[in-house]
């Protein structure tokens, strides 16, 4: 097992404050942010200084429905090579669905969504997981997502779902006591009974991170300060196990470094608390792993397509809700539903506005609205790069923004990035790309 230590995650943002910052044994770094022949300069320094870089996969989609995508894994493992990491850590969530399984469109979630505490969903993720774990040059570990809304008719606990997900497959946890927390507020799940089902042998290590409540809902916001009550549940973890590595999470709203470094000295103290708290010779409180009280035999080829089925169907009826304005499936709490729903259509927009800065900075004030009355009708099908573009191009088609000079900057960010290369000393492409946004929008006013 890689002890790592007191870490937190790099982020372009505060990358120099964490180069600065004391007491950082190690990073992680999310891995679709980071290309492996141009690696940031913050993290080839940090690694020259032996300090251990972590990749965090966001967008595998292990829980879903699909076998996962080679190109996708190809790509996660070039990424652990390139950074010399000990492992790979990914959710244990699905992000998209649809597609030939259910002879849909494919939609994307653009956003980690709990899959269902059932039969079919754990032989699905089983499988996906082993696929993956042949597929990674390094072991792998899975983390727990938070969840605004709960699937009906689960058949298992959180904890009892983690234990035979680690009993079949030997795949490591990333266990993020924020997510515990929120669970706890949003669904009642008690953080404790988790922690006591949980096979703490295969922690691999975890996450805290700060949000915030608002109309009783707990948001996963990653910008806030660690709360009380999530170091509570990291106390109670380290009471239990010694975690080789605890990270601190933030993603925005970044606080000056001197806040970021107490933060870190709080999540120590914790630990060092909770295991000091334990009596002399008692040994720190294991996990009793209960599993399941009638576990279930691995199921063969057919039976596994079968249940990849099932969960394609249930997850495409509630991802279509989420994003495309169809009707709730039946035993959701619909109010939880419509929180879910804003709160992804909010991410979708945050995270355009971060692919393409441009973007709002050309529209102004007007981005956020703009955004929205696109996306009420047109759930992401593609990744965030590509949704930026059809936003620009919707605007475009429009006659919008109505100043002109605007609608000009637009249009030439538009036409520079809508083809596999910059338009830069290529006049003949440039001229053909406007002519054909020409004829669309003439198309559309008819």
């Amino acid at each position: 097992m890689v002890r790592l230590g007191t870490g937190i995650g790099w982020r372009p943002e505060i990358a120099e404050a964490v180069e600065h910052m004391p007491g950082v044994d190690w990073v992680e770094v999310v891995a679709e942010n980071v290309c492996p022949g141009h690696l940031p300069a913050s993290l080839t320094r940090l690694r020259e200084r032996g300090v251990t870089v972590v990749p965090h996969g966001v967008s595998l989609g292990l829980g879903g429905a699909d076998r996962p995508d080679e190109a996708r894994l190809a790509a996660l493992a070039e990424r652990a090579g390139a950074l010399g990491a000990p492992l790979v850590t990914e959710h244990i969530a699905f992000v998209r669905a649809g597609g030939p399984l259910t002879v849909s469109q494919q939609l994307e979630a653009g956003h980690l969504l709990p899959v269902p505490r059932t039969r079919d969903a754990l032989a699905v993720l089983c499988e996906n997981v082993r696929i993956a774990q042949d597929a990674l040059p390094v072991p792998l570990a899975v983390e727990n997502i938070a969840a605004l809304i709960s699937w009906p008719g689960e058949e298992m606990t959180e904890g009892q779902f983690l234990y035979e997900l680690v009993e079949r497959t030997g795949v490591r946890l990333l266990i993020d006591v924020a997510n515990l927390h929120t669970n706890h507020v949003n669904r009642g799940e008690d953080p404790a009974e988790a922690l006591a089902e949980l096979p703490l042998e295969a922690l691999a290590y975890v996450h805290v991170a700060g949000g915030f409540e608002r109309d009783g809902v707990w948001h996963d916001s990653h910008a806030h300060p660690v709360p009380q009550p999530v170091l509570d549940v990291l106390a109670d973890l380290a009471a239990r196990t010694d975690p080789p590595g605890v990270l601190l999470e933030r993603d925005e709203n970044f606080p000056a470094p001197g806040e970021l470094a107490r933060e870190l000295d709080a999540i120590r103290a914790t630990v060092t608390k909770a295991a000091g708290s334990v009596s002399p010779g008692a040994g720190h409180l294991p996990g009793t792993g209960a599993a399941p009280q009638a576990p279930a035999e691995v199921p063969d080829a057919g039976a596994l397509a079968t249940a990849r089925e099932r969960v394609a169907l249930a997850q495409a009826s509630l991802l279509s809700a989420l994003v495309a304005g169809t009707p709730a499936p039946e035993g959701f709490d619909r109010a939880r539903l419509r929180v879910q729903g804003r709160a992804l259509a909010a991410k979708r927009a945050d995270v355009v506005a971060k692919v393409a800065p441009e973007l709002p900075e050309i529209l102004g004030d007007a981005y956020r609205g703009e955004f929205r009355a696109y996306a009420a009708g047109r759930p992401m099908t593609a990744g965030y790069r590509r949704d930026a573009l059809s936003f620009a191009e919707h605007l475009l088609l429009a006659g919008r923004p109505e100043d002109a000079a605007a609608r000009g900057r637009l249009t030439h960010w538009w036409l520079d990035r809508s083809g596999p290369r910059p338009l830069e000393g290529r006049p003949m492409t440039r001229w053909l790309r406007t002519a054909r946004l020409a004829l669309r929008r003439s198309q559309a006013l008819r």
